[in-house]
């Protein structure tokens, strides 16, 4: 498979999954608002939000205030927000279309439509509240998932798609974990307030029901933390994601062409960091650690990212002056 076509179906697959964290967020965040009291709300609920993109610095550029209206057009349909939620689908549906041979019909004709369910929105979808329009992206982007299961083949293709949306999952994970925690820790354990902040927390990972289903958990932040960090079978945690990171690199490596052995170092960065959650103890890290606790994860996420675009996606330019027999350009390939 070229680089560009791996490359392509990766991203396809982050952007959806983001698209679909994002709304995630929003809807429970509007939703923990109407219980929050209202001093709570200014102080700490809009700046979260932001603080979970990270995109802080780029709303208070272009807006004077924070309020409902102005995070949900720069959330939902700024056009300079690159991770507003109608590029991030525009941008998925661009990377579909270059690899539209690659991919199904039935996936490109779902993610067309979602492109343009959320492209032409307008007043009625917002006129009882902006819930519709976040249940219609998650709902498709999940589609999205199920349609890509049942009717792509399980070959190389749909692994790279794999790997691109468990890699983002794990991410957008770690910086709520990163955004929510600071609020929790700053709460007394059992009032109210921090209640409704791990309801939110576990909420905005769709977390909310499988947690209170384990056996012997309790609605307290280090049960929580555990069970969004180190759980092996719920899918937003972020060891049961890296852990199908690592089987879509094994079968990527499986079906890969046999050369001379060399590191395989998105492999090696993905065992780092699986082995530092399987063995961590989580007490050491509670309180006022667990933010640079989750910092250090966040990078080590992003780094495996670049491991991985260097080991599939990097590409070399040859000139001409330096093929100087068949016998090379038979060699320079795509990495």
């Amino acid at each position: 498979m070229l680089s560009r076509v791996a490359e392509s179906l990766c991203w396809m697959a982050r952007y959806v999954e983001r698209a679909e964290d994002l709304t995630r967020a929003l809807a429970v965040h509007f939703h923990a608002l109407l219980d929050a009291p209202h001093e709570d709300a200014a102080e700490h609920g809009w700046a979260s939000l932001l603080a979970l993109t990270g995109e802080e610095a780029a709303f208070r550029s272009r807006y004077e205030g924070i309020d409902e209206a102005e995070v949900l057009d720069f959330f939902v349909s700024d056009a300079k927000n690159a991770n507003a939620v109608v590029a991030l689908i525009s941008r998925a549906r661009e990377n579909a279309r270059a690899v539209r041979d690659q991919i199904s019909s039935e996936m490109w004709e779902h993610l067309n439509r979602l492109y343009f369910a959320v492209k032409e929105k307008d007043a009625a979808d917002f006129a009882g509240g902006p819930y519709d329009f976040y249940r219609k992206v998650r709902d498709g982007s999940q589609a999205f998932s199920g349609i890509t299961h049942a009717t792509l083949t399980h070959g190389e293709a749909y692994h790279f798609i794999q790997l691109g949306k468990h890699l983002e999952r794990a991410s957008q994970t770690v910086r709520l974990l990163g955004v929510r925690y600071a609020n929790v820790n700053a709460q007394q354990e059992g009032t109210p307030v921090a209640t409704l902040q791990l309801i939110s927390m576990l909420k905005s990972c769709s977390a909310f029901e499988p947690f209170r289903q384990t056996a012997g958990s309790r609605l307290q932040a280090g049960d929580v933390m555990e069970f969004l960090l180190l759980h092996r079978q719920f899918p937003r945690a972020v060891l049961c994601c890296l852990g199908s990171c690592g089987d879509a690199l094994d079968a990527i490596s499986a079906s890969a062409p046999k050369r001379a052995p060399r590191p395989d170092r998105p492999r090696q960065a993905l065992g780092r960091l699986r082995a530092e959650l399987e063995y961590l103890d989580l007490d050491d890290v509670l309180g006022p650690r667990m933010d640079d606790f989750l910092d250090g994860l966040l990078g080590k996420v992003h780094h495996l990212g670049d491991e991985i675009a260097r080991a599939y996606f990097s590409t070399q330019v040859i000139l001409p002056a330096a093929r100087t027999s068949r016998g090379d350009q038979q060699q320079q390939q795509q990495q």
